[in-house]
């Protein structure tokens, strides 16, 4: 069935008790343990050994993770309550709860979403999402290793996939203890490594090979479509378009003009081409360079539009950069009034999970009222169903639609 030799991992069960902190972590269905939460270990552990949490008092298993001994979070939860076997049955009811809370999407005329996510679905360190036909799972850690072929069989059986990709996170392409590597097609038959797919009723692409993260960035879908409703008529400036995401929901959506501005000129070709792949009369500028010196200049040209969406990576990877990246979002907040037109629409999105919602909206509201315009707040949107939220952690996503009237 596999095209790939999977690693051979055979793990260990491993008893753990955790100090109070970390044990009302679990009780609290946390997936992250640790390393300073762990009081005892039975034995030496590596990774992928499965982890049966302990109660203190009583004795009984509360729970079961992954061992990681190369992370800081050094056990990653798979289970709650009592003791559980990690077999097939166990993975294979996890799969098909996550898959049934996908069912609405799939019920649109959709054939990409994400199938698993991370944390959120129990599966930790691990992405799975569909591209049609084509299943992409991405690794980010070892633990999965012992585990790897029952859940890529399942996975493949529950997507009806009829190509499965492997993509692995940089760490693991380091790693020499295994020989799988980036891009490996572990299933079927990939015809081109740039893969066409629908979302809403656009057609797009995704390169499951050498693109950021399994190819594409599903996450921002409903605001996407949203996005591309309100464009009839409209200019539209797409700020760190990537692959064009929200330009070409615009074009299809009826805009008569939209910029894509990222500082990747591949990304920007990549939007061209996913523009082509649809019946679209609007003009498409692509604009490379620095988004906070391009929008500068713009504002110096006095250039504005009709919308402006501006959807910046993750400025926050560590705790140490949040204050850095909550000056950076006012600052994107204040060049995107400047460059939206009267009663138009300004669209601030956020992905850095270190910078709350609360702060975030904060932020962009003390930003627009400090430019002197009067606008309003239209709405507050957060993740599509195939990004549901399973911890405080794992809540990224947040976008706010701030119409100005002057």
């Amino acid at each position: 069935m596999f095209s790939i030799s999977f690693p051979e991992v055979t793990p260990k069960v491993l008893a753990i008790k955790l100090s109070a902190k970390g044990e009302k972590s679990v009780r609290s269905n946390h997936p992250w343990i640790f390393s300073d939460s762990i009081d005892k270990v039975n034995k030496e552990g590596a990774s992928g050994d499965i982890a049966v949490i302990f109660s203190h008092t009583k004795n009984k298993p509360i729970g079961v993770g992954l061992y990681d001994p190369s992370s800081p979070i050094r056990i990653k939860m798979v289970h709650f309550g009592s003791g559980a076997k990690l077999d097939a049955s166990f993975f294979e009811s996890k799969i098909n709860e996550a898959y049934s809370k996908r069912a609405s999407l799939l019920k649109t005329e959709t054939n990409s979403y994400r199938l698993l996510f991370g944390e959120n679905d129990g599966f930790p360190s691990l992405i799975a999402d569909v591209y049609d036909t084509v299943l992409v799972v991405k690794l980010y850690s070892a633990i999965w290793f012992p585990f790897l072929k029952v859940i890529l069989e399942l996975l493949i059986k529950t997507s009806e996939a009829s190509c499965c990709v492997l993509r692995l996170s940089r760490n693991l392409q380091q790693n020499n203890s295994h020989n799988l590597e980036d891009g490996m097609v572990a299933f079927g038959a990939l015809e081109d490594e740039v893969v066409p797919f629908v979302e809403h009723g656009v057609n797009f692409s995704a390169n499951v090979i050498k693109g950021h993260k399994t190819g594409y960035f599903l996450d921002h879908r409903a605001n996407r479509k949203r996005v591309g409703e309100l464009s009839e008529g409209k200019t539209v400036l797409d700020v760190f378009s990537y692959a064009g995401g929200f330009s070409v929901h615009a074009l299809v959506g009826g805009a008569t003009e939209v910029t894509s501005l990222d500082i990747s000129k591949q990304a920007l070709e990549v939007a061209q081409e996913n523009a082509k792949l649809n019946d679209v009369s609007g003009v498409h500028i692509t604009l490379a360079g620095d988004a906070f010196a391009e929008m500068n200049r713009l504002v110096e040209n006095r250039k504005q539009y009709d919308i402006v969406v501006v959807d910046p990576p993750s400025f926050a990877k560590s705790a140490k950069e949040i204050t850095l990246a909550k000056k950076k979002y006012a600052q994107l907040a204040i060049l995107g009034a400047q460059l939206v037109a009267v009663k138009g629409l300004l669209v601030l999105a956020s992905c850095s999970s270190r910078v709350t919602a609360p702060d975030f909206f904060d932020i962009n509201a003390k930003a627009l009222e400090a430019s002197g315009r009067t606008f309003r707040m239209e709405d507050k949107t957060y993740h599509d169903v195939d990004h549901p939220i399973g911890f405080p952690e794992g809540a990224y996503l947040k976008c706010g639609y701030y119409r100005f009237s002057n």
